[in-house]
């Protein structure tokens, strides 16, 4: 099944990326956050002497739960509704929001709180209530940011990274209710005073929350979500209705396999050597917690991202967002410039793969990269991403052959002229005279502009101009002068 959601891009990313670069405030605040997390991050891996084999390890427990999956789906399943759990699937975006908009109006309330989920977001869930009248208040510090701006998340972690403390400031003193404008200053400390106040009153009449899930134990059915601020704490334990929003590729075959990723995800998230809160539930625990629990396990093209032997390694992708803080790419533009919400490296493979390449613009997201390699040497789990951006440009290029193409069409004539020394000698004589007129004396030494069909080559690059003379005929004339 194809994937569908916010994970289809509307812009070809060379568009969206130019008019992010024309944002130097975007780029000041995009440079401050992802250096500082990056650093700390560095410090923290840098304390675990064998931070390459829990890698390993994370990665070869990721292969065999891809290798498994049908069976380990099935174990969970049983074990979660042997514990009270009641669960549900769904092939696409529009089946999970089916299921959740179902059963939050089973509930009679027209307004549920959140935990910070990506998951929920690739679904578009909160545009899917909206529509049937049901309010979903975020309940993550900058998901609220972004939600109060009317804005979209930029960044897996950090979805609000491309605010400064200024910009929140003006946000809340004009969207937040019960704010007051003229106290409130840009100080860390009075912008989290003001966002708990305003969650305080909806932790506590929310009838119904809605999760994601970091982990998912095919063992015992236990679903894990770890975070740093305790609204998570809050959303999975005040409300009587508990729905998790959950990828099919979240799980873990047993209990000890978190040992390895609750090492590998706060180092390479937050730069922190353990999440202040780690929260796991299993079921419904009677006297303790909601009354009901729903588990939506989401597949939307995770299917046929798995059925490729090079790119489902994408699958092991615990959205620690290591690849983005060390992305060159990413730290000039920006999340907004993928079109997804699933931004930078991991992006750039995960979202053309559940979609396929022909949704949206997302042909062009593996062209988003300059495979430097940073994302592999920071990823947790070692995917490959330079490997899989290869493997997608390949399959793009392969899916081409046979049609007509200005390049194909330059390329074959080059071949052509190559070929014989005498053409060779020909062209390249031809050219020198006709850009002898564009020298200006010797200063000019590359074209920034070329016309049609080649205006694409110079779109981001300058065409140097043929040299005044070659190789042969400098060495011939070495001697005269």
């Amino acid at each position: 099944m194809t994937g569908t959601g916010n994970i289809v891009a509307r812009q070809p990313f060379p568009v969206a990326a130019r008019t992010r670069l024309a944002d130097p405030q975007l780029r000041a605040n995009l440079r401050r956050a992802t250096h500082t997390i990056r650093d700390k991050r560095l410090r923290m891996v840098g304390e675990v002497p064998d931070w390459e084999a829990l890698r390993v390890s994370g990665a070869a427990i990721k292969d065999d739960v891809l290798a498994r999956l049908p069976e380990l789906l099935d174990r969970f399943e049983a074990a979660a509704t042997a514990a009270g759990a009641t669960v549900h699937w769904a092939r696409d975006a529009r089946e999970a929001n089916e299921v959740v908009t179902r059963l939050v109006r089973q509930t009679g309330t027209d307004e549920v709180v959140k935990v910070k989920s990506m998951a929920t977001q690739e679904i578009g869930l909160n545009e899917a209530l909206e529509a049937v009248g049901i309010a979903a208040v975020e309940t993550d510090l900058a998901e609220l940011i972004v939600q109060l701006a009317d804005d979209q998340p930029s960044h897996i972690l950090v979805p609000a990274i491309h605010y400064n403390r200024h910009q929140i400031r003006d946000i809340f003193a004009e969207r937040m209710p019960g704010v007051d404008p003229t106290a409130l200053t840009d100080e860390p400390a009075a912008l989290a005073e003001a966002a708990r106040r305003h969650l305080r009153a909806k932790f506590l009449s929310a009838k119904v929350a809605i999760s994601g899930a970091n982990f998912a134990i095919a063992d015992t059915g236990t679903l894990v979500v770890v975070e740093s601020e305790g609204n998570g704490r809050m959303c999975l334990t005040l409300p009587e209705t508990l729905i998790s929003v959950v990828g099919i590729e979240k799980l873990l075959p047993t209990f000890g396999d978190l040992e390895v990723f609750l090492q590998l995800l706060p180092r390479s998230s937050t730069g922190e050597r353990m999440n202040p809160y780690t929260s796991m539930w299993t079921g419904v625990t009677e006297g303790d917690g909601p009354r009901q629990v729903h588990i939506v396990l989401v597949d939307n093209g995770r299917t046929d991202t798995r059925a490729d032997p090079v790119g489902r390694q994408a699958l092991r992708c615990i959205r620690c967002s290591a690849c983005l803080n060390v992305c060159p790419v990413y730290e000039r533009v920006g999340g907004h410039a993928y079109g997804s919400v699933y931004p930078g490296p991991i992006g750039a493979i995960l979202s053309p793969q559940m979609t396929g390449p022909d949704a949206g613009a997302n042909r062009t997201l593996p062209y988003a990269s300059t495979l430097c390699g940073a994302c592999f040497d920071a990823c947790p789990v070692r995917i490959d991403i330079p490997e899989v951006l290869v493997h997608l440009r390949q399959q793009g290029v392969d899916a081409k052959r046979g049609r007509p193409s200005a390049e194909r069409t330059a390329m074959r004539a080059m071949s052509w002229v190559m070929r014989d020394r005498r053409r060779y000698t020909a062209a390249l004589r031809a050219a020198r005279r006709g850009s002898a007129p564009l020298r200006r004396g010797g200063r000019q030494t590359s074209i920034r502009h070329l016309p049609w069909p080649l205006s694409g080559w110079t779109a981001s690059r300058d065409a140097p101009l043929p040299a005044p003379e070659t190789f042969r005929e400098w060495w011939a004339g070495r001697g005269r002068g």
